[in-house]
């Protein structure tokens, strides 16, 4: 890791000015750049412009540093954005017929998949319309034509540098520490994305909410070590039993997860929610003070939230969370290792 981006990583600071800081010392200096993980593969550039001549002269200007793909329309762009791996950066012309470069990007920022990956646009406008037009569509920055390809690079490189600090604090702000699921915070911007993409595609969004049965009493006879060891099995287990890349499980408190899976009916959730507690089961992790059991059981509840009424404010996507709580305090009053599924009607 990079000795000018660890002591802002520690501290945990976003100031625009130490950022700034930091990233001009990375970007002026290779050798610190390549220790710190950033070069040790060629970063993967989709090059986007309807003129071959201009994606023929970018490609040749950067493909001794970098991996170069090409397309010449925007749904070329959108079908090469998601192809793994996803592109490090996108230049993307802003002027193309069918679906210009705004309309690009708008989609590429709606998938989770791709919404972090930065994006250049290739434009003849003047700064001030740039700078108009990139707040309203995210672009992190512009390339003027005709191409002045020093300036390109440096904007390239100093983008690429962004992403991967922004990385740095992503890895440490968006994980639990212990379990290495996603934390509470990563869920809840999560949970947001997907309730807007559920809406705009019109599928169902389901949510499970995962207690360890009598975990207290579990770390008051075996100890907080044991305690930490378990909650590591149990949300492996949680994990591994998510098998599409798009699925989420989260630690959200002390013994308490929660799984985020969208474009999953009712049905489906539920299904995975007893493979959860199943599994679970089958560690045969013991709890000898259990009320209900000699080892680890589990208590889920499992809803699903549906968007059918676009004029109305509130629908069972936004009382997802509630749903889903509800369903597992019905679980838990009604004996523990086992699962409710909330019935929307």
């Amino acid at each position: 890791m990079s000795q000018h981006i660890l002591p802002m990583y520690n501290k945990n600071l976003r100031l625009k000015d130490d950022e700034l800081t930091a990233l001009e010392q990375i970007v002026n200096d290779q050798t610190q750049l390549t220790s710190s993980g950033v070069l040790d593969q060629r970063p993967k550039i989709l090059v986007v412009d309807d003129s071959t001549k201009n994606t023929q002269m970018l490609a040749e200007a950067l493909v001794e540093k970098y991996d170069i793909t090409v397309a010449n329309s925007g749904k070329a762009a959108l079908a090469m954005a998601t192809q793994k791996p996803v592109p490090d950066l996108i230049l993307l012309d802003l002027s193309m017929p069918e679906m210009n470069g705004f309309e690009v990007s708008k989609q590429i920022q709606l998938e989770e998949s791709t919404m972090g990956i930065p994006i250049i646009f290739l434009t003849t406008l003047s700064d001030k319309e740039n700078k108009a037009h990139g707040a309203q569509t995210g672009a992190v920055d512009f390339i003027s034509k005709p191409f002045d390809l020093p300036n390109v690079e440096q904007k390239i490189k100093y983008q690429l540098a962004l992403k991967h600090y922004r990385e740095i604090l992503s890895n440490t702000t968006d994980t639990d520490a212990l379990t290495q699921l996603a934390n509470r915070r990563r869920f809840e911007e999560m949970l947001t994305i997907e309730i807007r993409k559920a809406r705009r595609n019109n599928t169902p969004l389901s949510m499970i909410r995962i207690d360890i049965d009598y975990f207290k009493l579990y770390n008051e006879t075996y100890g907080r070590a044991e305690g930490d060891a378990c909650l590591q099995e149990v949300a492996g287990t949680i994990k591994k039993t998510l098998k599409r890349a798009g699925d989420l499980a989260a630690r959200w408190e002390g013994e308490e997860f929660i799984c985020l899976l969208p474009d999953t009916n009712l049905k489906g959730a539920a299904h995975i929610a007893e493979i959860i507690r199943k599994t679970v089961v089958n560690l045969s992790i013991p709890h000898q003070t259990s009320p209900i059991n000699t080892i680890i059981t589990l208590s889920l509840g499992v809803a699903t939230g549906v968007y059918l009424d676009k004029s109305t404010s509130e629908n069972s996507l936004t009382t997802l969370f509630t749903r889903s709580e509800t369903a597992l305090i019905r679980a838990k009053k009604a004996g523990r290792n086992q699962l409710f599924v909330f019935h929307n009607d």
